[in-house]
C-alpha cells in the first residue's frame, strides 16, 4: 500500500516540493536583508535534497533525480556544505547584519 502513495503525481513531487519550500524560505530571508541566514537555508535545502536522494528510490525522487543516486547525493552535499561555509565565513560588506 505505501507504494501507491508514491505513484500519485503529488507524491512523486513531494521531495522536490520540500526542497523548494526551504529555498523559498531562504530567498525570503535574503529579501528581508538577512542574507547570511538565507544563504544558510539554501545550503540546508541542498543538504535536504542529498538526504532525500539517498533515502528514496529513483521513481520517488521525482525532480531531484538528475544523475545516478550517488552522484546526486555527492554533488548536492558538496554544494550545500560549500554554500553554508561561504555564508558563514564572509565578514562585513554592505549587507552585514
Amino acid at each position: 500500500m505505501p507504494e501507491q502513495r508514491w505513484r500519485s503525481a503529488a507524491g512523486q513531487h513531494l521531495p522536490f516540493a520540500l526542497v523548494v519550500g526551504v529555498v523559498v524560505l531562504g530567498v525570503l530571508r535574503i529579501v528581508q536583508y538577512h542574507w547570511r541566514q538565507g544563504a544558510v537555508l539554501i545550503g540546508i535545502a541542498l543538504l535536504l535534497a542529498a538526504l532525500l536522494r539517498v533515502l528514496v528510490t529513483d521513481e520517488q525522487a521525482g525532480l531531484i533525480a538528475i544523475r545516478s543516486r550517488s552522484v546526486d547525493a555527492l554533488l548536492y552535499s558538496a554544494f550545500g556544505f560549500s554554500v553554508i561555509v561561504v555564508a558563514m565565513t564572509i565578514i562585513g560588506g554592505p549587507l552585514s547584519r
